[in-house]
This record gives C-alpha cells, structure tokens and sequence, in this order.
C-alpha cells in the first residue's frame, strides 16, 4: 500500500484534487489530505496544490511550519506542485507588493500586465480557461498527453526560472511562458490538471505510476 499526500495548507481546490487523485490512483493507493509534517514525510507521493495570493500562501506555510518538511520530500519522493504549488518554489513574486517565497528554485514569479504587446489584444487578466500546453522536452508525466494538449488554467502571474533547463512545457498568453517545469523527482504544472479532463487525469496517472 503506497500513500499520496495531499498538503492542506489552507489554499488549495483540495476537494478537486482529492476527488481526482483518487479516481486515477491504484488500488493498493491511499490518498489523504493532510497538514501533518510526519504523514507527509511517510508518504510515497506529494502533490502540493494550491491557489489565491502568494502573501497568503507564505503566511499559511510559514505558520504550519511546513517549508522544510515540502524541502525535505522534494529531495527523494515523487513530487507534483499545481499551480502556487508551482509557483511559490521560487525565490520571489511580484504579487502582493513583492513577496519572499520559499526560494527552491531560483527566479521570478511575474505579472502578465508588464508583457502586454503594443497594438496586440489586451490580456484579460487573470487567465482563465482552457490553453495549451506545448512539452519542451520530454518527461515521463507526458506519456499519453498530447503535446498541445488543453489544460484548465486561473492565474494572473507566471514563472520565470532563472534556469531554463527547468523548463519543460510551455505556454501562449501575451507571450510564450513556461507553464511546467521538472528536475529530478519534482514535475510543477501551472495549469490544473484536476480540472483539465482527459489530459489533466492522464498527467495525475502518470504521476502515480512515476518511478523516478
């Protein structure tokens, strides 16, 4: 029997997560939201979600006392982030005045109203809706998910890794950003794939069965 652990910090589509994690997860899987360092540090599998403002999802982690329980599991276990899951491994956002974030990555979390292209259609900010998803590299995750595929985006800020090697999916929105990166046992998505249909179920079941 494998364990998933979802990390309930208080900012997460938990439920959604939940629900689909399960669904593709299997048999012998247990999935569990939790917020409990020891039982994240037990299981097989993290998934670290989330959505709102970066201020609050610093304050909620900070106050759990979770980011070196996230730091140590990114070391030697199976790793999925999602959306501020993604975004608060870097070292800095823009949102909120500018805020410190848990630095595991090095670079810039930025704001799509400083690329708005002259005499181009304005952004709508946040994004939100179905955009695609173009794989720069391979990676076991993107088995069996096209690439181009249509994810489920909400986001008005996106990453900007200082090492382009992270990179390995990218997307179009005012200008082409990296919308997934990987190294090692950690893949973070941008988008939500528990609200992305087929690809976004098939992502979270190469998740479960990832061996890295």
């Amino acid at each position: 029997m494998q364990t998933v652990a979802i990390i309930d910090y208080n900012m997460g589509n938990l439920h959604s997560v939940h629900r689909a994690a399960e669904h593709v997860a299997p048999p012998d899987t247990r999935v569990i939201v939790t917020r409990d360092p020891d039982a994240i540090l037990q299981a097989e599998r993290i998934i670290f979600p989330g959505q709102g403002a970066a201020r609050d999802c610093m304050r909620e982690l900070h106050a759990r006392e979770l980011i070196p329980v996230i730091h140590e599991v990114m070391q030697k276990r199976p790793f999925l982030g999602i959306c501020m899951g993604l975004e608060v491994l870097l070292e800095h956002s823009e949102e909120n005045g500018g805020i410190a974030c848990t630095g595991f990555y090095a670079g810039e979390v930025r704001y799509f109203g400083r690329v708005q292209q002259k005499n181009a259609p304005r952004l709508k900010i946040p994004q939100i809706g179905w955009n695609q998803i173009w794989h720069t590299r391979p990676h076991p995750l993107w088995e069996g998910v096209p690439d181009g595929a249509r994810f489920y985006f909400v986001h008005s800020y996106y990453i900007d890794p200082a090492d382009t090697g992270l990179v390995c999916g990218s997307t179009d929105y005012g200008i082409r950003y990296a919308s997934a990166i990987a190294r090692n046992n950690v893949f973070a998505i941008q988008a939500h794939p528990e609200k992305s249909a087929d690809a976004g179920l098939q992502l979270l079941s190469n998740f479960m069965h990832w061996n890295p």
